[in-house]
Order: C-alpha cells, then structure tokens, then sequence
C-alpha cells in the first residue's frame, strides 16, 4: 500500500483525515516508515490546532481530561504511555502534580501544547 503524502492541513475534513491515520499509525517501530509518517502527522495536527482550535480556560487536569474524550482514550491509555497507573490516578485525581516528563508525554500523545499543562493548579488533600 502506498502512504499518502501529507501537506499542511487546511480543512476540517483533512484534520479528520490526519487523526484517522495517527491512530492506525500511532504504535509504529521507530525508524519505519510509519513512524516518520506519525512524527509528521503529529507536527501537522499540532499546527492545524494552533491556528484553528481554541482550548478552553481550564486547568491542565481538566484538559487532559477533555483530550482524553476527545480521543476515547482511558486512564490506562496514560498509563501505558507514562507507566505508571497508580501515579495517573493520583494526578487525574489532583492529589499529584504532573511531572515534566508527564507533561510532555501528555502533550505528544493528546495534542495538547506543553503551555497549556504547565498553568498552576490547586491539589487537593
């Protein structure tokens, strides 16, 4: 099967488009094609964002949230991305801040700018 070529994404219905094969692609072994074609994806997604999406005025735990609806992913999706499930639960939860590594990993795997989780929260207990 022949990869699509990819350039700046412009529509709605190319950023649909972009985010359909980012998931098929998501997992691809580095140094693949499919990887080179997901770290792409991710920079034109990131970007179309930027210039077209508005993210709410929220903390960062409540956009990690939204993001996560976004995508139908499950506390056990940031898990497996970060590797820990009782620290995604505590920080899910506020009673733990993010870390910088979680703050980036989220910001990768959400399409969240790394900004917009760095704004101070309260935790609680």
């Amino acid at each position: 099967m022949t990869q699509p070529q990819w350039f700046l994404i412009e529509t709605e219905q190319e950023y649909e488009r972009a985010l359909a094969r980012y998931e098929e692609v998501k997992r691809a072994s580095k140094n693949s094609a499919d990887h080179k074609e997901k770290i792409l994806l991710v920079h034109l997604i990131s970007e179309y964002e930027k210039e077209n999406r508005n993210l709410p005025e929220v903390d960062p735990i409540e956009l990690i949230k939204i993001r996560m609806a976004d995508f139908g992913y499950k506390s056990a999706d940031l898990a497996n991305e970060y590797g820990d499930k009782g620290t995604i639960s505590k920080v899910l939860n506020y009673k733990q801040a993010l870390s910088l590594t979680m703050i980036r990993k989220f910001s990768k795997l959400l399409h969240i700018p790394a900004d917009a989780l760095i704004k101070e929260y309260e935790l609680v207990g």
